[in-house]
């Protein structure tokens, strides 16, 4: 029978800022489709910039280890990425993911991962980068909104996609009821993606 297990183990870090929802989604698609032994994938460590996010408790909840690196402590946004990428690389990740971490990063932080930083937007890439996505998308009159998985790069919400999923607008959508059920997506999509990229990894 053939070995599945890559060479090397292929740990994840993931960042969040707030209740950890697609965080949580990941981790329980991560357990539950054994990554670990697929893949020798496993999320190492949570890291938030706010200790107070709830996500925290839920990632301990899940048996991950979490770790908090307030960006309040620095004077700059370049000092707390660095700061940032010394924590995560204690990890030796394979891949960082972004899961509503509230950060804007600095372009070193994303060169120093380039190629294995993922984020999650909730819109349908190119349309609607940045803020405001679900009320924007229902000024415009569209009738489909959704998300989009894609790597970092030094443009805001504008890296190569990797996965994408559409919602229909629905008559009397309001941005909060069209948020959920872009979000019910992003709880299938951003695991799926993320797992399609491991299977990809593996065969390099």
């Amino acid at each position: 029978m053939p070995n599945l297990m890559p060479r090397q183990p292929k740990n994840i870090v993931i960042l969040i800022s707030g209740s950890g929802s697609n965080m949580a989604a990941i981790v329980r698609a991560a357990q539950a489709q054994h990554w670990q032994q697929q893949f020798g994938a496993h999320v190492a460590a949570v890291i938030s910039n706010r200790p107070d996010a709830a996500g925290l408790q839920l990632a301990q909840s899940l048996g991950v280890a979490t770790q908090v690196l307030s960006h309040q402590a620095f004077a700059t946004r370049e000092a707390f990425d660095a700061a940032l990428m010394a924590l995560i690389d204690t990890h030796q990740p394979a891949l960082v993911v972004l899961a509503g971490f509230m950060r804007i990063l600095t372009p070193a932080f994303v060169q120093h991962y380039a190629g294995r930083l993922v984020n999650i937007h909730p819109s349908l890439l190119p349309a609607f980068p940045g803020l405001n996505t679900h009320q924007r998308a229902l000024d415009a009159g569209c009738t489909e909104a959704g998300c989009t998985v894609h790597q970092v790069t030094a443009e805001l919400d504008h890296g190569p996609m990797l996965a994408q999923a559409a919602v229909p607008v629905l008559p009397g959508d309001s941005a909060d009821t069209l948020a959920a059920r872009v979000q019910m997506q992003e709880h299938l999509l951003y695991p799926q993606a993320i797992r399609d990229w491991l299977r990809s990894a593996a065969c390099r």
